[in-house]
């Protein structure tokens, strides 16, 4: 039985701070500051790096295409692209089926809205209000599918005690029972953390006990430092039943713009995903499709996007070191910094803007107040490491220098 106080750490708070952006807040925030010195942002995850060189030839290739509307479902050679992309990828016991596991994305935003949506549709009938479950700090999308859905956000908290991913071991069972969605980042923004494949096995247990979907978005997958992070296709051993995984080329390739990412997995919920994204959901170009085959047919430009990030984080490690319990992320590019001692998420960020010339993100805007009044983001600063090496090394250099 799940204690008081420990149910008090999940249950959705009563007066949850405004679904705005984070980055609207940001700019708010810094409207009437000046930087200190030349800026230098590290506060959008947007890739810098060079986008792969094969891009314009392949679109030149297929300009002809944006003269007729894309079927919402994907084009054959994107699906067959990414099914073949996951078999090498994860370690498959069965293939996925091009034809009814995969759906292309117009990027995964939109996805993971829409997502919400379908599945309220999907799962069989709740025990009260349908909940979606969101790691807490999250990405934006999660609590906007929710409140599309019309279901209740209920934010766990993903802490540095619990590994910066929810407890599972803190979820009551009257909640369990009225989940429609589980949102699970990893690797995490912002925090970098991968959960093992202990973590995801009883994860899905769970979920198949009570009829819930799980929306991994495994979109840092293909940046890390040292092992490829374990995903649930890794551990659903050929039933993708109450899986849907997101991907996208965004952080992949360096292709935010792009604007392509597929779902996959549990073939009776993309059915009426499909159905619903046929009425309501952006097409995605072909041309655009074809860069996507071409990008997911290709892993060396992915490798040397990977050895970019890992010469910019071997500078996080000699320039921070040991300071504001820095640890080198297991995924993703940012960095998640204790600055509680130097005042706090604003405090620090306009701080840092004022007096460097630096944009980082407060983290108490990435996260929502628990009902015991906390917030799991505050006492931190995302820092996006999406610069070159000699803007991330100068950006590095001015934080240390201005908090010491």
């Amino acid at each position: 039985m799940v204690s008081s106080s420990v149910q008090r750490k999940v249950t959705a708070p009563t007066a949850p701070a405004g679904g705005r952006s984070p980055f609207v807040r940001l700019n708010e925030l810094l409207a009437d500051i000046k930087p200190g010195k030349s800026p230098i942002s590290l506060a959008v995850g947007e890739p810098q790096h060079p986008i792969p060189n094969f891009v314009g030839s392949v679109i030149a290739k297929h300009l002809g295409d944006f003269g007729r509307y894309p079927a919402n479902k994907g084009t054959e050679p994107f699906r067959n692209a990414v099914a073949g992309w996951l078999e090498r990828r994860y370690k498959l016991n069965r293939a996925i089926d091009p034809e009814s596991e995969v759906l292309v994305l117009s990027g995964t935003r939109e996805g993971l809205f829409l997502g919400c949506l379908a599945a309220v549709r999907h799962v069989p009938p709740r025990a009260g209000k349908p909940a979606v479950l969101i790691p807490n700090p999250f990405y934006a999308a999660y609590s906007a599918g929710a409140a599309g859905a019309g279901c209740e956000p209920v934010y766990l908290p993903a802490r540095k005690e619990s590994g910066f991913l929810p407890d599972l071991n803190a979820l009551p069972q009257d909640l369990l029972a009225r989940t429609a969605v589980f949102f699970l980042s990893s690797p995490s923004n912002p925090q970098g953390a991968v959960a093992d494949r202990t973590y995801l096995t009883r994860l899905l247990g769970i979920a198949r006990q009570h009829g819930f979907m799980i929306f991994a978005d495994e979109c840092y997958s293909e940046i890390y430092s040292d092992d490829p992070p374990a995903g649930m296709f890794d551990v659903a051993e050929g039933n993708y039943a109450n899986v849907i995984i997101f991907h996208s080329l965004s952080k992949r390739s360096s292709l935010p713009g792009l604007r392509v990412g597929f779902a996959a997995g549990d073939k009776a919920f993309l059915a009426g995903f499909l159905e619903l994204r046929n009425i309501a959901a952006p097409q995605v170009p072909v041309p655009l499709q074809h860069v996507a085959v071409a990008a997911y047919d290709d892993e060396t430009h992915v490798e040397e996007n990977r050895a970019f990030y890992h010469a910019k984080f071997d500078l996080a490690d000699q320039i921070i070191g040991n300071r504001y319990g820095y640890r080198r992320p297991d995924g993703g590019f940012f960095l998640w910094l204790d600055v509680s001692a130097f005042g706090g998420s604003e405090t620090v960020t306009k701080r840092l803007w004022n007096e460097a010339g630096v944009r980082v993100v407060p983290g108490c805007y990435l996260a929502r107040e628990q009902a015991d009044g906390s917030n799991p983001g505050e006492g931190y600063i995302r820092v996006a490491m999406v610069q070159d090496k000699q803007l991330t090394a100068e950006a590095l250099h001015r934080l240390v220098d201005t908090l010491g």
